[in-house]
């Protein structure tokens, strides 16, 4: 059963890039037609999909953070990242990564438990 787990600093300064790592294990981030997915929740703005990246590499960004917003991977560590420059409070925010298992457009199947960020000087 594949697990995911979120990792990062809970507190980043105003301006500094956030810097987060999902930890795949159970399954391999290339396996076919499997998309890596970050997204993060706030009590402003809810449930909000950032990126993914899919199985052979490709990369989705959401419109409205693909200027600050870049994912990659790792795939000696079976690793996903994400980095997010210029915080700020608004980017607070529990973050998750979660697993596709049928392309980009499909269902949320596994999801890590999340990581608390806090924007704070």
């Amino acid at each position: 059963q594949v697990q995911l787990q979120e990792s990062g600093p809970g507190l980043v300064k105003p301006s500094q890039t956030l810097s987060l790592t999902c930890t795949v294990s159970g399954g391999s981030i290339t396996t076919p037609y499997h998309y890596w997915n970050w997204i993060r929740q706030s009590p402003e703005k809810g449930l909000e999909w950032m990126g993914a990246i899919g199985y052979s590499g490709n990369i989705l960004y959401s419109p409205g953070l693909k200027s600050r917003a870049a994912i990659s991977r790792d795939t000696s560590k079976n690793q996903i990242t994400l980095q997010l420059s210029s915080v700020t409070p608004e980017d607070r925010a529990v973050y998750y990564c979660a697993r596709q298992i049928r392309g980009p457009f499909s269902d949320f199947e596994s999801w890590g438990q999340g990581t608390q960020v806090i924007v704070s000087s």
